[in-house]
């Protein structure tokens, strides 16, 4: 893994790891030193160590506890990186209890930086540092095992968290966990190679679905504290405006409201109940004040984008002199694509409960950052981050969205305010216009044949904001936006002149990671158009990109695959079929679309998925999270659009933005190839793939190209 682009990273040799123990209530305490988390090491001139971090606490009870770095958001990590620690460990998955971890350092995320859920990285990140972990416990416990028993070590086995003796004597974990703590730690213990793997590789049932089937899990919109009062947020109507001034005389003399509260980002109300706040909320009078968007509108972000889209943008690939080809070519071919605003539309809408005492504060929050809410709280209350507690609870859906924090200020200043914890909670409209939607871009893209009918040109220009000057302005200052070229700079085709650049253009209101987050945008960009390079020569799609796929066997794998399964070209009748390939977070992947055409309206009936995305650990959890992401990527193709009007967002609800529903879904068949190689992510890529397969079945099935979404914008008649 090279440098990490946003947070950076420190590169620690093996031997500079730490592994250190401790006794921990009579039981033992597993910590494992990683690449850059931590301390940086002194310049001694000695192997240096950095502070351990801790993920694994056995007790003396047989208590085997995970602290789970990552956030549960229903991708499955709450049972993924449980696999990983007890393939190594030597304990069943249902023996391992799971606790969110704190914020902290010794839980960075070593492929993107800070304490972050996203990016389709949290097995990537837990696939070794997790095993060692494990390896390193079960060796210390056999150890401990062994010089009580007066044997070898080497001939012990342990499974389901014993440990048995040549001479079948048994001991459980707990039973030597204490002895375990004192023993030196190895430095290096071996990891298992695949073909011994017993969990990694076979489903196992959700560690979350019991909690989430009988109710007890708790969400950030469940918790309950003694003492805790509700509240609701008055914000701006206008993205990027304010409060002027407002009168809370009515609010403040209705049933159940202990105080108004002007916070950092609008009027909140405190009440005894939710609906109570909720009702007084609605009786303030408040007069805002519009902000610089007061006039924006889709048009005018339009038109900003395409007057950005004239400048010079960065270069992010470039191969070759794709400006002479094009000059000298025999055909050339060019088109411009238009993308939307989206909103996230997460179903537990955004909510933080807040304790903010003399003596510290507390915080119950869904969120992807602990570290970013931990000092946003922190800066709010007013006090130092390290008196600040955050209790990750599970996320109602997250997409990126809950790697914000906009949502955590107002509970804690109204906590603080009335000195009582408060569970603030926004509701759907709330939600809906107020989010940081995925960026909107305006893409031109140029491709070059010679006189033979070979491609040897491929440009791409990228205009669009950047996530990532906003959120990290760091990491971009010299540096292009790495979240903005994705499924661009890696385009894979065999073409010998290639030119990828990026045009940063701001829009006025803040955009925001959104599932797949620049894959989405590039990917229909990219896919839609080799399908339009391949028609232009008369040649079938998928041979077409088979022939600019030589030197990538994993990607003619998927395509294979795919292509095969759904009898590509050849649908039913009635049907068409469309194609999309592509590589994100370390997964190959091919889709083919079937779709109808009814009465001037697109039908998806079937998606085909073909997938390589390595080592598979929960492979149940591999399928529906493919499944998961066909059907957002599909509901967002279909008819997701964020509208602004006078600053204002349109859409306030699932009535108007609409998301995929039981009789729309299509079919989803999803293919997984077996693979030893290291895991690749599966939370994102294939919600990227479904807008280009659909439209390249739409053109295949009425010679239409769409170069703009939704499809609801489009009629076929």
């Amino acid at each position: 893994m090279s440098a990490n682009p946003v947070f950076g990273k420190e590169n620690v040799s093996r031997r500079d790891f730490l592994k250190t123990s401790a006794a921990v209530s009579g039981g033992l305490l597993i910590a494992i030193a990683l690449p850059g988390c931590g301390k940086k090491p002194a310049a001694t001139g000695e192997a240096s160590f950095i502070e351990p971090n801790a993920w694994l606490r056995i007790g003396s009870d047989n208590s085997i506890t995970f602290f789970c770095d990552k956030s549960e958001m229903g991708q499955g990590v709450y049972t993924a990186l449980p696999m990983l620690l007890a393939e190594e460990l030597g304990a069943s998955v249902a023996q391992i209890k799971v606790e969110f971890a704190p914020p902290g350092d010794q839980y960075i995320n070593n492929l993107i930086g800070g304490q972050i859920t996203g990016g389709s990285t949290s097995v990537r990140d837990g696939w070794e540092k997790l095993r060692k972990a494990g390896a390193t416990a079960r060796h210390l416990l056999v150890a401990a095992a062994a010089e009580e028993w007066g044997v070898d070590a080497r001939g012990c086995k342990v499974a389901d968290g014993v440990i048995v003796s040549p001479q079948y004597k048994k001991l459980t974990f707990g039973q030597v966990a204490g002895a375990a703590a004192k023993l030196p730690v190895p430095k290096d213990v071996p990891l298992k190679p695949a073909d011994q793997f017993t969990v990694i590789g076979r489903s196992q049932r959700r560690k979350d679905t019991p909690s989430k089937v009988d109710g007890s899990a708790v969400y950030g919109i469940d918790v309950k504290l003694p003492g805790m009062l509700h509240a609701t947020l008055a914000q701006p109507p206008t993205l990027g405006g304010g409060v002027k001034t407002f009168n809370d005389e009515k609010a403040r003399a209705m049933p159940g409201v202990v105080a108004v509260v002007l916070t950092s980002s609008g009027v909140a109300v405190v009440a005894d109940s939710w609906w109570r706040a909720k009702k007084a909320r609605d009786a303030l009078s408040i007069e805002w004040d519009a902000g610089p968007n007061a006039q924006l509108n889709d048009a005018k972000i339009s038109q900003t984008l395409r007057k950005g889209a004239a400048g010079e943008g960065k270069v992010a690939r470039s191969e070759g002199d794709v400006n002479a080809a094009i000059k000298s070519a025999a055909r050339v071919v060019r088109a411009d694509y238009e993308l939307p605003l989206l909103a996230h539309a997460t179903l537990e809408p955004q909510n933080c409960t807040a304790d903010v005492r003399d003596d510290g504060v507390d915080i119950y929050v869904p969120t992807q950052v602990q570290q970013i809410a931990q000092a946003t709280a922190a800066k709010a209350a007013g006090v130092d981050a390290a008196k600040v507690k955050v209790h990750t609870t599970f996320l109602g859906g997250g997409f990126g969205r809950r790697l914000e924090v906009d949502f955590i200020p107002a509970a804690v200043e109204a906590s603080k305010a009335v000195k009582r914890p408060v569970k603030l909670v926004w509701t759907r409209e709330d939600d809906m216009t107020h989010d940081a939607y995925r960026p909107p871009a305006f893409d031109q893209v140029t491709a070059a044949f010679d006189a033979k009918g070979n491609l040897t040109a491929w440009k791409l220009h990228l205009t669009g904001p950047s996530i990532t000057a906003r959120m990290f302005p760091a990491a971009v200052e010299k540096a292009i936006d790495p979240f903005a070229i994705e499924a661009a700079t890696n385009y894979p085709y065999d073409v010998p002149n290639v030119h990828v650049d990026y045009q940063q253009q701001e829009i006025g209101i803040n955009v925001g990671y959104w599932r797949s987050v620049s894959h989405a945008l590039n990917c229909y960009v990219a896919e839609s158009f080799m399908d339009e390079l391949a028609f232009a020569q008369r040649k079938n799609p998928a041979d077409f990109r088979k022939a600019l796929l030589g030197k990538h066997p994993r990607f003619l794998k998927v395509l294979d695959l795919v292509t095969r399964e759904a009898r590509f070209g050849y649908p039913r009748r009635g049907h068409a079929h469309g194609l999309a390939v592509m590589e994100g977070y370390g997964t190959y992947m091919a889709q083919v679309a079937e779709i109808a055409l009814i009465d001037g309206k697109v039908k998806v009936t079937r998606v085909y998925c073909a997938a390589d995305c390595g080592q598979q650990i929960n492979p149940d959890t591999v399928v529906a999270q493919i499944e998961s992401s066909v059907l957002f990527g599909y509901s967002a193709l279909m008819w997701g659009e964020i509208n602004l009007q006078g600053g204002r967002v349109q859409q306030t609800n699932f009535h108007d933005y609409r998301v995929a529903r039981m009789n729309d879904a299509p079919r989803v068949d999803v293919y997984v190839i077996d693979s030893t190689e290291a895991p690749g992510g599966i939370g994102e890529p294939a919600t990227a793939l479904v807008a280009p397969a659909v439209c390249n079945a739409i053109f295949s099935a009425s010679g239409r190209r769409l170069r703009s979404l939704p499809l609801s914008r489009h009629r076929m008649a």
